[in-house]
């Protein structure tokens, strides 16, 4: 006796705009990688692929706005929540696209005229920028407010970083010569943009899941975020090995 083939139900629209909102902060996330390697390893051509990110961001940017707009409506009041909450993570993120291609076109523009020490602590943005992104999409997707909470701590370290690049190029009180000043403050203030962005991604996932005020939720975690990011780097070198 044969029997006709199961066939699957479609996947809720309501799930698969979730889905949509952790890749695009996959996406993100590479873009920011993308611009850490690119500049740690002087190869500005690798950049050029931050293009396709920011390209697959505006692609999901239009599928949230599209699907919360014909959606919101039919499902329940957390559902509803959460979708509102995709759509204002998913704008965030593609503001980070922008930003990450204007870090990337002025990188370019500065070519081999960077010094030692401007990549290094551009390096060092990109990368505490990544993890930012990653530590989005998890605190997201997992609902995992300590998460959120590293990302807060973490725009500190940007500021910090974004504070010594500005007074070595703008202040320059050791009187130096200094190369592509202006691409690099444009540089500088790209991720550091793209930082406060994260930053705010992380403010709404901490109101989605907890209900609570970020300033309260702040008191209940005190591990310092220099000890996150080494963590984290320890980690990073784990899984590379």
């Amino acid at each position: 006796m044969s029997t006709a083939p199961k066939i699957s139900s479609p996947e809720p629209v309501y799930a698969r705009l979730v889905k949509r909102t952790v890749e695009a902060c996959e996406i993100a996330r590479e873009g920011a990688a993308i611009a850490a390697e690119g500049i740690a390893t002087g190869s500005m051509s690798r950049l050029n692929s931050i293009r396709q990110c920011e390209k697959q961001l505006d692609a999901i940017d239009a599928e949230i706005d599209s699907g919360v707009t014909s959606t919101i409506a039919q499902v329940t009041e957390e559902e509803a929540r959460q979708l509102l909450a995709c759509m204002k993570v998913v704008i965030g993120l593609e503001r980070i696209g922008d930003l990450l291609l204007s870090f990337a076109s002025s990188a370019q523009a500065a070519g081999s005229r960077l010094d030692s020490e401007d990549s290094r602590e551009l390096t060092q943005m990109a990368t505490l920028l990544e993890k930012m992104l990653a530590d989005v999409g998890h605190s997201f997707s997992q609902r995992d407010v300590k998460k959120a909470i590293g990302v807060l701590r973490a725009d500190a370290e940007m500021d910090r970083l974004r504070n010594l690049i500005f007074m070595r190029h703008i202040e320059n009180p050791e009187n130096m010569a200094r190369h592509a000043s202006l691409q690099v403050i444009f540089m500088t203030q790209s991720l550091e943009r793209a930082g406060d962005h994260a930053k705010n991604l992380a403010e709404e996932v901490c109101h989605f899941v907890s209900g609570r005020s970020v300033r309260h939720l702040l008191l209940t975690y005190d591990k310092p975020i220099e000890q996150m990011f080494i963590d984290w780097f320890r980690h990073k070198d784990d899984k590379a090995h």
